[in-house]
């Protein structure tokens, strides 16, 4: 079976491609060919521009795939033209959307597939959302044959998740050092954060499915952590302590405007996710790598190299800046 990846190189779609040579697909990577990964086993390069629709209209008449992964597409318009250029020539289109999508703040605790999509905080979601309508006319009208699949927060060695500030290795620096850590909220809520080679089991499950054609699928760990708790991992692992500061994500949203989506589009919410969905289409999946043994991965990957531990001089600011003020106000408050 051919698979062409539209990306592939990304925190999620490397451990996909992996996933999809072991077992045993002959694998294509579709990007503009200025990045040129090293994987396990032989990979094709595709070099095309995503948004350009001749040279993608092409690679879909030239390569006839029997699956293509979209982990690309982010606007209605970028996916429309996925649609025109491989309708007709491929068996399975997989989109790449996002748990994001789901409504917010959630009516239930526990989100399934058929929990509603709506996001009136984050444009990012919107977009996503906005992208699974086409797909979805387009399956009525045209039976285009489209799979949605939506992650929820998922890493990898290269990432050190964090719920305000970015995924880099600013926050363990600042663990590291002694410096004090944002925890948006009373950091109770609820999440879950998924190791990328376990979603990758999930994702590449579905490849050929006649059954998930027209469907969609969240592929998550079942762990569920308080984000307090996730710092705290961090900072075991690092070797340290983590020096938690409380601050309400309606004040970094007024301190931090840009910082405001994430969280009251997603991160500020607790998160449970229903996963017997995609269990039952791939009774193989599992979420194996626990949180605690997927940061260990990443202090590693970050730790073997001192060029890797590049603190941001913008967020470690920013964060230095937020907590003064806070602090400031509440002083004011109790004064």
């Amino acid at each position: 079976m051919r698979v062409l990846f539209i990306g592939g190189t990304g925190n999620i779609s490397s451990a996909c491609v992996e996933e999809a040579l072991a077992q045993g697909y002959d694998v294509a990577v579709l990007n503009r060919g200025t990045h040129r990964p090293s994987f396990s086993g032989p990979v094709q390069s595709v070099a095309c521009d995503y948004n350009d629709r001749a040279g993608l209209a092409e690679v879909a008449r030239t390569g006839r795939y029997d699956v293509v992964a979209d982990f690309v597409g982010m606007r209605p318009a970028q996916v429309s033209a996925a649609i025109e250029a491989f309708a007709g020539q491929t068996s399975q289109y997989l989109y790449i959307s996002s748990a994001s999508a789901y409504q917010k703040p959630p009516a239930h605790y526990l989100i399934t597939e058929n929990t509603p999509l709506d996001n009136p905080y984050w444009e990012y979601s919107r977009h996503k959302i906005a992208c699974e309508e086409v797909l979805r006319a387009a399956g009525q009208a045209r039976r285009f044959p489209y799979t949605i699949v939506r992650p929820s927060y998922t890493f990898g060695p290269t990432w050190i998740p964090a719920g305000v500030g970015g995924h880099g290795y600013t926050i363990v620096g600042r663990m590291r050092r002694g410096a004090p850590i944002i925890s948006h909220g009373d950091g109770t809520s609820l999440w879950v954060v998924t190791y990328h080679t376990d979603f990758a089991v999930g994702f590449v499950g579905l490849f050929g499915q006649t059954t998930a054609l027209g469907e969609a699928y969240h592929i998550t760990t079942d762990e569920v952590l308080t984000w307090d708790r996730i710092y705290r991992i961090i900072a075991e692992e690092a070797g340290c302590t983590a020096d938690l500061v409380h601050i309400p994500s309606e004040t970094i949203a007024a301190l931090q405007p840009d910082w405001g989506p994430g969280l009251f589009g997603d991160k500020m919410h607790s998160v449970v996710f229903d996963n017997q969905k995609i269990k039952r289409a791939v009774p193989h999946f599992a979420a194996r790598v626990s949180f605690r043994e997927g940061i260990r991965r990443s202090l590693a990957w970050h730790d073997a190299d001192p060029s890797r531990q590049r603190i941001d001089p913008s967020t470690n600011a920013r964060m230095d800046a937020l907590i003064a003020a806070f602090r400031a106000l509440e002083s004011r408050a109790w004064a």
